[in-house]
């Protein structure tokens, strides 16, 4: 986790920063995931989403199953089913474990040497991911900079994201949850709009901002969170096809999120918020879908 002090620079107006009981006053709740489905958008390098009957009440009577044994005369049925999917599915969180580099394939607590089985890592996976209650802020890029949504492949840099919160009396600090909004998630589920907007999202100087901030975990509404392709300047050398994922991950620990649904929360003019997230505990799985929500 990184352990520089909290990032400071002048504001006019600036309005006192409020702790998590402070953000949550009037009881509303948004939330910040869409639905799952077969068939839905996906990053293209993970498997698709796939909901399967295991069980319905025309199976059991055709196979002649009895789950409670027999004296059924009621015709009681039940369906069940199998979810067939990636944990970094719609909106979720990635574990400590799900990226890695090296030749020895090292994550920021573990290596593939030591910590890799055949049921995925044992150390850094979701069941290490803490449930998140903490003081959320939304950068809002395309209102600031006066767009419906990012482009395909904008970069967002942390003097733009400075910008955004000075402008909003803002200061980010330790513990809290950062959240940009690209604009991706307004075309939800027009795949071809999708198409034509994906991979906007923080560079690397902005994933080095929020960890001299403090942050426990970041997020956004697009499938990467960061830029893609990265930039140039920030891949280093040798090349590095996701420096953000690296720096926040495998060097410094701190959670990211992606597929945040973030519409409602811009729509409300909201930038300040209690973030709520309860990751499922699974043990070798690299992340964890869930159902986040603000709550304000």
């Amino acid at each position: 986790m990184a352990d520089s002090p909290m990032s400071r620079y002048d504001k006019p107006a600036q309005r006192p920063r409020l702790n998590i009981r402070d953000v949550a006053r009037a009881g509303k709740i948004y939330s910040l995931a869409v639905d799952r489905f077969p068939g839905m958008p996906l990053f293209p390098g993970h498997p698709p989403f796939q909901v399967l009957t295991y069980r319905s009440p025309q199976g059991i009577r055709v196979s002649g199953a009895q789950p409670w044994g027999p004296a059924n005369e009621v015709r009681l049925g039940y369906m069940c089913e199998y979810v067939l999917a990636t944990s970094h599915s719609g909106a979720h969180i990635d574990a400590l474990a799900h990226m890695t580099i090296g030749e020895d394939d090292h994550w920021f607590c573990g290596a593939a040497a030591t910590h890799l089985g055949d049921s995925g890592p044992t150390a850094g996976d979701a069941t290490a991911i803490p449930p998140i209650w903490a003081r959320g802020v939304l950068f809002d890029v395309p209102r600031h900079r006066g767009v419906p949504c990012l482009g395909r492949g904008e970069p967002v840099s942390a003097d733009e994201l400075k910008t955004i919160a000075r402008e909003a009396g803002l200061e980010l600090g330790q513990g809290d949850v950062a959240l940009v909004r690209t604009g991706y998630l307004s075309h939800w589920p027009d795949q071809a709009k999708l198409e034509a907007h994906r991979g906007p999202g923080p560079d690397l100087s902005a994933a080095r901002w929020f960890a001299e901030c403090g942050v426990i975990a970041c997020g956004s509404d697009t499938e990467t969170f960061e830029v893609q392709p990265a930039p140039a300047h920030d891949r280093g050398k040798p090349s590095n096809p996701q420096p953000v994922h690296t720096l926040l991950l495998i060097e410094k620990g701190i959670y990211i999120m992606e597929s945040l649904y973030l519409e409602e929360l811009a729509r409300d003019g909201v930038s300040e918020f209690l973030f709520v997230a309860l990751p499922v505990k699974i043990r070798g799985a690299t992340g964890s879908m869930m159902d986040p929500i603000a709550v304000i």
